[in-house]
Formats: structure tokens, sequence, C-alpha cells
């Protein structure tokens, strides 16, 4: 259940965090009003709210592992919503980067919670 509900609020983290900055890149770079920055903020803060629900209470931990999924998720992002075509770099360069998220965050769940001392 643990290593279900960590993946389920990475999910959701990084939905809102990619969501709120698109948000007010959306502003910025496309004028699309002040509305969509003020959504943005409002998603932003709802994902540090998010993060800080995540079982292991080290933050540098869950903060590192968070950016694979974040760099994941962003590809994702730019494929569904701004139609992004990624590169076999891309790709590889993502698959590495949850691999690596993966190792920090799971591994001491996985193993009991001294597996990283």
């Amino acid at each position: 259940m643990t290593v279900l509900r960590i993946s389920i609020l990475f999910v959701l983290a990084a939905a809102a965090e990619i969501g709120g900055a698109w948000l007010i890149w959306q502003t910025v770079k496309e004028n699309r009003g002040w509305l969509f920055a003020v959504l943005g903020v409002m998603a932003l803060g709802a994902y540090g709210f998010i993060a800080a629900l995540q079982p292991d209470a080290n933050f540098g931990r869950v903060l590192a592992s968070y950016g694979g999924v974040f760099i994941a998720g962003s590809l994702a992002w730019g494929i569904i919503v701004d139609g992004f075509e990624p590169t076999v770099w891309d790709w590889v360069g993502s698959a590495v980067a949850l691999v690596g998220a993966a190792i920090i965050i799971f591994a001491p769940t996985l193993q009991g919670a001294d597996a990283g001392a």
C-alpha cells in the first residue's frame, strides 16, 4: 500500500506543479490573462502540500526523487497538451530519471527504515 500511496502522490504532485507552471507560462508567454496566473499560483501551492503528504519524512529524498517524476511528467504534458514530439534522447533521459527516482524513494521503503543508514 505504501508504494501505491507514494506513486499516487507523485502523480498528483506532478500534475499540480507542471499544470501550475504551464498556467503561468501561458500568462507570460501567450498573454492568456491573469486568471491563468492566479490558477497557476494556486496549483503550485497545492503541489507543496501534496508533496508534504509523502510518508517519507526526509524532504531532500522526497524532492530528489520527485525530480525524476517531474522530468517524465513534463515530457508527457508537452506531448498531450502542447503537441511536443520527443526525441529518442528525451525518452532515454526520462527513463533514466525515473529509474533514479525509484531507487531513491523505494529502496528505503522496500528494505526497511534503516536501509539508508
